[in-house]
């Protein structure tokens, strides 16, 4: 081993020791409303060979894992390659899921039904995550019948050993919209999210070969890079619309690399940064998809360091905070990242604590999303162990989104206490609801000990976020007296008024 790398591993071994104090002066800052995602991605071979009952100990444990340190999102990756971790009848299964593409697990499972239910059995959101245009991955050599590579070898091009379906096909664009409006027509998913994948990076010295489409139906467009990005503006603009049309409350979100533009390439808009662009590499104008409300939220890689010289991290936070504001902005971390470097004012520690400061201060930041879950759950830099005893000790409620839907539903009704075969219990019944806005999908039940003010804005108050329309308390004696509070969430996470019921425990 050189010496420069053991100094490399000595010092990310202290910054992570020095982490697992948490930071020194910071109770719990979190906020009752708050996104709280992770990524829990496929591409990286962790589930291949597990076989259905292993994969499923594996997604459990990292799911108990992340909801004690207070996550509320997950981001599962369904379709990695134009191809599918649930019961499709468009697409084949995935290579990633059972190590040949179109084979069918065995025993048989359909794992994005199964994590829809296992999410929302601990109180979190699911959304699904697909690469639109990805056909095929450096890694994928044999192809299912029935994938679009086979079928359709025309509207896929080759670039840098990746399969790209063609942006500038219309044909491509109504497919990818026809396999997100199938998923969420029968899944029961809180949002459809879409990463970084657009046209592809770019490499020195290939070009995309795409003249024969520009020449074909250029849309009135002289400039290629122009025509690009108004190929992926409709496919977004019409992937939206298809998700609203079959289910208004369906959330959808994008996250796109953390560079927009340069300010070498655009003095007026662009961040003082030199990397990769979105608007001019991958011709992704998310600023407009923002502008214009064609995504509910956007989700910018930010995963360098702070101090990075091509990247660096607060430049980046800033610029989004002041750009994107217009839409939900979530702010992507990188977390092995973050434990790696050392805080540049005290390098005692990591950088996660000046990271969680620089998210407090910005304006329109709303949430956090961590790539990627395994890092999390493994405690990685005991980067899960600071969330659970410090920033995301509190639940937290997803942020509202009254550009969707604002109202509240009606409250929970008949809220009483009584004995069970199995225990003292707290119990309700679900209020009606005429239409998809006002239907209750969760509760979130409070409790406040005797002499305590009852503030349901107090989240660190909150002790479940349930579907069930009950809740076992946890009797003692009988001698003390709590106030506990039940509210109910439809599904923008709207809360209706509180209902108490006092008990003794």
């Amino acid at each position: 081993m050189k010496l420069k790398s053991l100094f490399a591993l000595v010092l990310t071994v202290l910054l992570a020791a020095c982490a697992s104090k948490g930071p020194d002066n910071i109770a719990d800052s979190s906020s009752k409303r708050e996104f709280r995602g992770a990524w829990i991605q496929c591409v990286n071979g962790q589930f291949q060979g597990k076989g259905t009952a292993g994969m499923q100990q594996e997604l459990i444990r990292q799911l108990d894992e992340l909801q004690k340190d207070g996550v509320n999102a997950i981001i599962f990756q369904v379709r990695p390659e134009c191809d599918a971790l649930y019961a499709s009848k468009i697409e084949p299964w995935s290579r990633f899921l059972t190590g040949v593409q179109g084979q069918a697990p065995s025993p048989y499972w359909d794992p994005l039904e199964w994590m829809v239910k296992q999410c929302h059995q601990r109180g979190m959101e699911l959304h699904a995550w697909l690469n639109p245009y990805r056909a095929s991955t450096k890694g994928t050599t044999v192809f299912a019948n029935n994938h679009i590579a086979v079928t359709h070898p025309e509207r896929v091009f080759m670039y840098d050993g990746l399969r790209i379906l063609n942006p500038g096909i219309d044909a491509n664009r109504d497919y990818i919209c026809q396999v997100v409006e199938d998923i969420v027509r029968r899944y029961d998913v809180d949002g459809i999210h879409i990463d970084d994948y657009f046209y592809p990076y770019p490499v020195a010295g290939l070009q995309i070969p795409d003249d024969k489409e520009f020449a074909a139906h250029s849309n009135g467009f002289k400039n290629k890079g122009d025509w690009r990005r108004d190929n992926v503006n409709m496919f977004i603009k019409q992937m939206g619309e298809r998700i609203k049309k079959v289910k208004p409350w369906v959330k959808f979100g994008v996250s796109p690399f953390g560079i927009y533009r340069n300010k070498k390439s655009a003095p007026e808009v662009g961040s003082e940064t030199n990397g990769t662009q979105n608007y001019d590499d991958l011709y992704a104008d998310v600023l407009m998809w923002v502008n214009n409300g064609w995504i509910d939220y956007c989700v910018p890689q930010i995963y360098w360091e702070i101090g990075n010289k091509a990247a660096d991290y607060q430049t980046l936070i800033n610029w989004w905070d002041k750009h994107a504001g217009k839409r939900h902005l979530y702010i992507g971390e990188d977390v092995e990242r973050t434990v790696k470097f050392a805080d540049l004012k005290n390098p005692k520690v990591n950088q996660m604590p000046a990271k969680f400061k620089l998210h407090s201060q910005m304006r329109n930041v709303k949430g956090t999303v961590l790539w990627y879950s395994k890092a999390v759950a493994d405690n990685v830099g005991n980067y899960g162990t600071v969330l659970r005893k410090s920033y995301w000790k509190s639940p937290a409620l997803p942020p509202q989104m009254p550009f969707i839907d604002g109202s509240s539903p009606k409250k929970p009704l008949s809220v009483r206490d009584q004995w069970g075969p199995d225990g003292y219990w707290l119990m309700w019944k679900q209020p009606a609801g005429n239409k998809w806005s006002d239907e209750v999908v969760r509760y979130v039940v409070y409790r406040f000990a005797p002499g305590e003010r009852v503030d349901i804005g107090n989240s660190s108050k909150i002790v479940a976020i349930t579907t069930q329309t009950q809740y076992k308390l946890p009797y003692e004696n009988g001698k003390t007296p709590y106030t506990y509070v039940v509210t109910a969430l439809d599904r923008m996470s709207n809360e209706s008024k509180a209902v108490k019921q006092k008990v003794k425990l």
